[in-house]
């Protein structure tokens, strides 16, 4: 997980200010010296780390924290708030040409990901209602056409490409031509990168910027690299005047300094964030909810927006509905752990969770859970019809014979009818009128922040 060093330093450091009643500006000092080894032990620029603690400093040794019946929380809600700050405030969104044709154009060095995220956001912008268009620019790299071709199909958007030219100005005129004549109203353009940033690469950007005229230009940086990625962030900013940036293999990244440095160093927006290697991996930053993740508050904004996002609404009512007239069987309990998947996974839920620390997430071995969903899918699967439709049916040597096909244990049929019958249980919660209240407020409460 991103940040997840950084979290278990800042959750164990304001864990011991918890245990005193009064605060002094000795428990103080000591708390912002065990913050400040913690940000640059997370890679954060030195320079940031240094304005951001004497920032929180300061502002902990007011009256109204010092005076607090709960000192410790005030230290935390100030921390909280600075951390927000320092990673933008605000999600600031994608922005789009008030003509109705956007195109964007997307840099960065070789290695980042820069192409696959080009199919990451033509993905996450057909789920906002747009209709993108990829064009094919990086005409120096072996197979950079061929690869964004893939990635286009993957992502089931169309690619402009011309093989035959070297001029990558000339190739993003025309596919902004054809975009705009064939009806697409985004065209997403993947440019040559670098090892490094050097002048025939900037000049290349440069002449796309000036005579393309895109309405964004997105810099993708890789995490992974921490501050030579905020170096790189500041060098093409300098020479192009970013719009915002994308940071991606976050889920590899458990130190996360890249994120908190990128915004105070450039002065430009991080706009999403990479959090995998499938198509739909890439996230909005919103940097109140990050924060509240790195101090333990989790993000439950984020998991009903994971929720609403691939959850099939009609296949959760229609579950609820058979729930109600008790017909919820083995194969929609298979449909429940399908949706799981598509939401990331057990681990991507757990860090959204609020009061879950790294040591209850390190509690929860994510490769047994995995390994135990193949398991009951194959128990499932071993399953008859009207066994899957009547687990009531399933009688000692119904269970001999599924294990058997499954290639498992008896326990481990037996452990799978325990774990449907408590989903059954926790589904019936969600037919309480009280509790569907409770879910409508929830909703509200997600539109109110977006």
């Amino acid at each position: 997980m991103a940040f997840e060093s950084l979290s278990d330093k800042l959750q164990n450091t304001f864990k011991k200010l918890r245990g005193k009643g009064v605060l002094t500006e000795k428990d103080i000092d000591a708390a912002m010296r065990e913050v400040k080894l913690a940000l640059l032990e997370a890679d954060v620029n030195f320079k940031v780390v240094k304005e951001f603690v004497s920032d929180v400093r300061e502002q902990c040794l007011g009256s109204e924290v010092m005076q607090s019946l709960t000192p410790a929380q005030q230290v935390i809600k100030i921390v909280d708030e600075k951390l927000t700050e320092l990673m933008g405030g605000e999600n600031t969104k994608i922005s789009y040409s008030p003509t109705g044709f956007t195109t964007i154009m997307m840099a960065g060095l070789q290695g980042t990901g820069k192409t696959t995220t080009c199919g990451k956001l033509a993905n996450y912008l057909k789920e906002s209602g747009k209709k993108p268009m990829l064009a094919a620019c990086d005409v120096y790299r072996p197979a950079a056409i061929d690869q964004l071709e893939v990635v286009g199909k993957a992502c089931h958007t169309p690619v402009y490409t011309d093989r035959d030219s070297k001029d990558p100005v000339k190739i993003a005129l025309a596919a902004k031509q054809q975009a705009e004549r064939q009806g697409y109203n985004v065209l997403i353009i993947d440019t040559a990168g670098r090892l490094q940033i050097d002048e025939d690469l900037m000049a290349e950007l440069a002449d796309i910027k000036e005579r393309v005229k895109p309405h964004q230009i997105l810099l993708v940086v890789d995490a992974l690299t921490g501050q030579d990625a905020v170096n790189a962030a500041k060098g093409f900013n300098e020479r192009l005047d970013i719009d915002g940036i994308i940071m991606t293999k976050m889920d590899g990244d458990a130190r996360g300094g890249a994120a908190l440095s990128a915004r105070k160093v450039t002065g430009k927006p991080i706009l999403f964030l990479g959090t995998g290697e499938k198509y739909d991996a890439l996230e909005a930053f919103h940097p109140g909810r990050m924060a509240d993740r790195i101090l333990g508050m989790g993000d439950m904004l984020s998991l009903i927006e994971s929720a609403e996002r691939n959850l099939d609404e009609e296949q959760a009512e229609r579950q609820l509905e058979r729930l109600k007239k008790n017909q919820f069987t083995l194969d929609d309990f298979l449909e429940q752990m399908g949706q799981v998947r598509k939401m990331g996974g057990l681990g991507k839920i757990l860090d959204m969770i609020p009061g879950m620390t790294q040591a209850q997430k390190q509690g929860v071995n994510l490769e047994e859970s995995e390994r135990e969903f193949n398991q009951m899918e194959a128990i499932i699967h071993s399953m008859t019809k009207e066994e899957r439709n009547d687990p009531t049916i399933l009688n000692a040597s119904r269970r001999k014979r599924i294990a058997k096909g499954a290639g498992q244990p008896v326990s481990k049929v037996n452990n799978l009818i325990r774990k449907y019958e408590d989903a059954k249980k926790m589904m019936k919660q969600f037919t309480n009128p009280k509790k569907a209240r409770k879910n409508r407020m929830l909703r509200k409460l997600m539109e109110e922040n977006s």
